[in-house]
């Protein structure tokens, strides 16, 4: 009888303890992370309550008893946290203040060039414009950071600015981090995507980082999708060894600030070095900031028969033909 209840006993303890161990074990193997809010002057008892209804927790009764059974505090602020997280992994990040509401994400969008940078940060209160725009606008001859220029940079004529070079993409921020502190970000960013294998390519290629960071400019502002990109770089590519006009639709925007289905021959006549119309070859430097898409393709372009290509502004579809004939026919279809 009295080994009966020997058994027993240890089956109980065993079945509680692997309960209370079960408590602790992530609710979600497979959830996502949610930002979780701890507000001033909120109890324990509160905090349990919220993680419990969001299913960040099993249990909040084992929640607070490590808080408390720790003589540990919970301390206010915006916090990320993910259902993968065991109860005291959550514990510890609530009560050493682990919070990122001194942090703040910024988006950068492929294709936006400085000025739309600027205004994105002034907009949503990361930095004025004017502390942004002067420094990534001054030419590299004029250099002012605190940081050595990247090696990326070394082929880029002196008067060029980090037009093309600031790469899009999103990023965590410190919100006292200045203008300088960003651009260094995205500049080291630059500097990682743009792979060894790209840069002896390109050398291969006897052709520079500038002038591969122009043409994928170009690219990222004419079409969408990757594939495009490559025959889009193909086309332009060919241009540009036979010597004709770019024709680029992006450089014309580029130029008047304004985005058409169809440019007017006035437009294509407008005096500006950055007016592939008018003069042959790449323009004098990046007209955006390319995405690492608009890159790999400017490196890696596609050989194609097609010789011209139009968006169709209904569907951001891209129309290619081989001649002039078969392009003519194709906008007075397309883009009237």
């Amino acid at each position: 009888m009295l080994k009966k209840l020997i058994i027993i006993f240890a089956v109980i303890l065993i079945g509680g303890f692997l309960y209370w161990q079960n408590l602790n074990s992530p609710i979600d193997a497979d959830g996502q992370e949610q930002i979780f809010i701890v507000n001033r002057g909120e109890t324990v008892k509160q905090a349990a309550e919220n993680l419990r209804i969001n299913n960040l927790i099993r249990s909040k009764f084992y929640f607070k008893y490590k808080v408390w059974r720790e003589n540990l505090k919970i301390q206010a602020g915006e916090y990320l946290i993910s259902p993968k997280l065991s109860a005291r992994e959550i514990i510890k990040i609530l009560t050493q203040g682990d919070a990122i509401s001194q942090e703040k994400s910024i988006k950068i969008i492929e294709g936006w060039n400085n000025k739309d940078i600027g205004a994105y940060f002034e907009k949503n209160n990361i930095i004025p414009a004017k502390d942004f725009l002067p420094l990534a606008s001054a030419p590299l001859n004029q250099w002012k950071f605190n940081f050595a220029k990247p090696d990326f940079l070394n082929d880029a004529p002196k008067q060029a600015d980090l037009e093309g070079y600031l790469f899009p993409d999103t990023y965590r921020i410190f919100k006292e981090t200045a203008a300088e502190g960003i651009i260094l970000k995205m500049l080291d960013n630059f500097d990682k995507k743009l792979t060894p294998g790209m840069r002896a390519e390109i050398k291969l290629q006897k052709k520079t980082i500038y002038e591969i960071v122009i043409m994928a400019s170009i690219i990222e502002k004419e079409v969408r999708s990757t594939d495009d990109m490559k025959i889009v770089s193909g086309i332009f590519w060919n241009r540009v060894k036979s010597g004709v006009a770019l024709n680029s639709c992006a450089t014309l925007a580029y130029i008047l600030g304004v985005n058409k289905a169809q440019y007017s021959l006035k437009d294509t006549k407008v005096d500006s070095p950055y007016n592939t119309y008018k003069y042959r070859g790449l323009p004098p430097g990046p007209i955006a900031n390319p995405g690492l898409n608009a890159i790999k393709a400017a490196i890696y372009p596609e050989d194609t028969n097609y010789n011209y290509f139009l968006s169709d502004p209904a569907t951001g579809k891209t129309i290619y033909s081989k001649y002039l004939e078969e392009h003519n026919v194709n906008k007075l279809k397309y883009l009237k």
